[in-house]
């Protein structure tokens, strides 16, 4: 079981940096020109594909989502990470059909392919995984006598159920 459970950690740092790497190198590569030479006036790549730069911004604060969130939420943000990944993808092979330089197209498509990677394995795998503070979680003990039926109920007998 503490294997398993090692695993599962490993895997869950795995998507994280790999998620972080890819919008990081994404980020990088769309703020580049994507021309010939860059001392040439030549638009960067997020003013040739204006949609890369937020999905590479999303993809990194996608990242933080991750760690933060747990099981539903967490395969939600995998599947849209993997959409932010395939769309940094497009923008990265339509550059490269346009007859660009493959350099920094080539970097993005490389950054949406780890991001794409990294939210297939959340989703996939999400659920499972450690949550933000899971471990300092206080287990909830059912007492007899309180909760919200037992509050209202006293409101209703015309008691303070703060004063006990």
């Amino acid at each position: 079981m503490d294997s398993e459970r090692a695993n599962s950690r490993r895997l869950f740092a795995a998507a994280v940096l790999l998620c972080v790497a890819g919008a990081g190198l994404a980020l990088l590569a769309v703020t580049r020109p994507w021309g010939a030479a860059a001392h040439q006036s030549v638009p960067v790549g997020a003013d040739r594909y204006p949609w890369l730069e937020p999905l590479a911004l999303a993809a990194l604060a996608g990242a933080g989502a991750l760690v933060a969130l747990g099981g539903v939420g967490r395969v939600l943000v995998g599947a849209l990470l993997s959409g932010c990944g395939l769309g940094v993808v497009v923008g990265a092979v339509a550059g490269m059909a346009d007859g660009l330089p493959v350099g920094w197209p080539l970097a993005a498509l490389l950054g949406g392919l780890a991001i794409a990677a990294a939210g297939v394995l959340a989703a996939a795998r999400g659920r499972g995984w450690p949550r933000l503070g899971a471990r300092y979680a206080r287990a909830a003990v059912a007492r007899p006598g309180t909760g919200t039926l037992a509050t209202w109920d006293a409101l209703d007998r015309g008691e303070d159920p703060t004063v006990r």
